[in-house]
Order: C-alpha cells, then structure tokens, then sequence
C-alpha cells in the first residue's frame, strides 16, 4: 500500500482507509462517468481526483467519522492504486502529482473586493484551517469569463450574489508568479447583509474589516496588518484600492463614532485556527476544472496518457 498507508481487515476503526467499495464508487462517479473531453489529460484526470477527493472529505468522512481524512497525495495514491484504469501510471504518481500542482497554480483567478456603504470597510473572508485572511475569490472553469467567475465564487464562499452590482470595468488586476489575480470591486454593500458560505469546510470565518486596520504591501510588511492578521492575498491590492476610493465618493458618509474593529459576520463552528488543511479545501470546490490554455508541465508534455481503458470502462458503466 502507497506511502506507508495499510488497510486492515479487521473491523472498522478510528483513522480507517476508505474499503474498496467505496474507492470503486469514487473511481466510477467522478472519473468514469464525465464527458470524454474530461478524460483526454492527465490535467483533467487530476482536477476528477481531486473533485473525488472533496466528495470524500465533505461526505464519506463526515458520515463516518471512522475513516482517516487524506490528503489530496495520499487520496490520489490510493485512487490510482485500487482503481483499475489509473493502476498502469501508479509509477508516474510523483512526476504526475507534481505536474499537477505546479500547473494548477497557474490558473486565473477572480474575486471581488466587497465595501460597506461608508467605502471605511472590506469584506474578507479566513479559509478553513489556518490564519490567512483573503478577498472571495477562487479558480476560473473551463471557458468561464472573468465576471461570472468573481459571481460564482463569491456566492460559493458567502452566500453573497454580486450579479447587480458588478461592474466589468471596475476591477484590480495583479501578477503573482505566473498567476493572474482579477478582483472586481463591489461597492455600497449594506451593514446588515446576511453572509454565509454555500459551500462546506472551505470558509471559517467572514468578517468586515476597518481599512485602517490593515497595511499596504512594501519592502517591511508584505503580510501581515497592524493588528497581526495575516494578509498575503489582501495587502497587496489596498494601495490600488485605497485610489480608487479616492475618486469615488462613497454613498453614505462616513460616521464620526467608528465602526468596531473586525466584526465577525458568520463563523463555523467546526473550523480549525492553526494548521495545514488536510482536505486542502483553500481552493474553490466548484472552480478546480481550470482554464487548460496554459501549457502544461514538462511530465505532461512527455507522457501520454491512453484513455482507451477509461472510454472503455466508462462505456461499460453506461450500458448497465
């Protein structure tokens, strides 16, 4: 068994590996049973796992808290070891995985930069484990334009629909990497809007924040706001932000008695403050099929993937 991992035979037990059962399920709803153009890459084949990976965490886990929660690498090794149609690339696993996550990367992203009716306050939104703090935002599907992205992943993680009140034009766009980051900047968002995430053990917390109580990226503080927050995908646009406030006057005036520092508006009850997620669950769920014109990873560009078993296969679940 793959990375140290074993399953016993035995009865069941806390921190289980899932039964082959439930990988055969898995295998056959999220890989065999997609469009075809889905399963011409290694990309595609990848972004399946990783939507089967999701279904495990947020449902099989939930329901049986016996079973051990994976990691994408350990799930997607224990996928391609018991699934009969990926068991021929188990010895690419590494260069495969790897591949993955460095192209995944590389997918554009789009959120929205969300402002109170007085412009003093942002929306932000803190992930499900750990500390860092960001904009709503997540990964471009397959063709999707950027604004319907920004509308999608900011109802996913607040249950907000920015639909009315996006404007294509007025967006910051920022560089990071190889990573293209586009936020669309909603503004006039009343104080007693109701938020709360679609989507499960994505989001912890989401909480307005007073701009003064956050810093601009420079050379000393490139993370982190006075307050101690972490900041790495928030610092970097309040420059921009803070001009284009500038010019557009806000339709209520600010008020003389400050609103509080970082007022909670919806906090999960389950969430973890420290640590790497194990579900790895910082990405959109429903944003992980990205944009493919961007070229793949040398691994990709060097190893063909035959897809005849899985047409094959697939096939064959459809007949039955």
């Amino acid at each position: 068994m793959p990375g140290g991992l074993s399953r016993s035979s035995s009865a069941p037990f806390k921190n289980a590996l899932p039964p082959q059962e439930l990988l055969d399920d898995l295998c056959s709803r999220f890989v065999l049973n997609v469009p075809k153009e889905d399963q011409q890459s290694f990309e595609r084949i990848l972004f399946l796992v990783e939507y089967a990976h999701w279904f495990y965490e947020d449902n099989s886990v939930e329901k049986n808290p016996s079973l051990k929660s994976l990691t994408l690498k350990e799930f997607t090794s224990l996928l391609f070891n018991n699934c009969d149609v990926l068991k021929p690339y188990v010895a690419h696993i590494d260069d495969i995985f790897k591949d993955f996550t460095s192209y995944k990367v590389r997918v554009p992203v789009t959120g929205a930069i969300i402002l109170d009716e007085t412009y003093e306050r942002c929306l932000l939104v803190k992930g499900w484990k750990g500390a860092s703090w960001s904009f709503p935002r997540g990964k471009k599907n397959k063709d999707e334009e950027d604004h319907n992205c920004a509308i999608r992943e900011v109802l996913e993680e607040t249950g907000f629909d920015v639909s009315k009140l996006l404007n294509k034009e007025d967006y910051i766009e920022m560089i990071f990497g190889q990573q293209r980051v586009r936020l669309y900047i909603i503004a006039g968002v009343k104080d007693d809007t109701s938020f709360a995430p679609l989507t499960k053990k994505e989001i912890s917390e989401i909480a307005w924040h007073r701009f003064d109580e956050l810093q601009p990226a420079n050379d000393d503080v490139i993370s982190r706001g006075i307050t101690g927050m972490k900041l790495y995908m928030v610092a970097p646009f309040l420059a921009s932000l803070r001009s284009w406030i500038s010019v557009h006057p806000p339709p209520v005036a600010p008020k003389l008695d400050k609103h509080p520092k970082g007022v909670s508006v919806w906090r999960a009850r389950n969430s973890s403050s420290g640590g790497s997620s194990i579900a790895e669950s910082q990405l959109s769920r429903a944003s992980a099929m990205g944009a493919l014109d961007i070229c793949p990873g040398r691994s990709f560009r060097n190893f063909r993937f035959d897809t005849a078993p899985i047409l094959q296969a697939a096939e064959a679940a459809f007949s039955t």
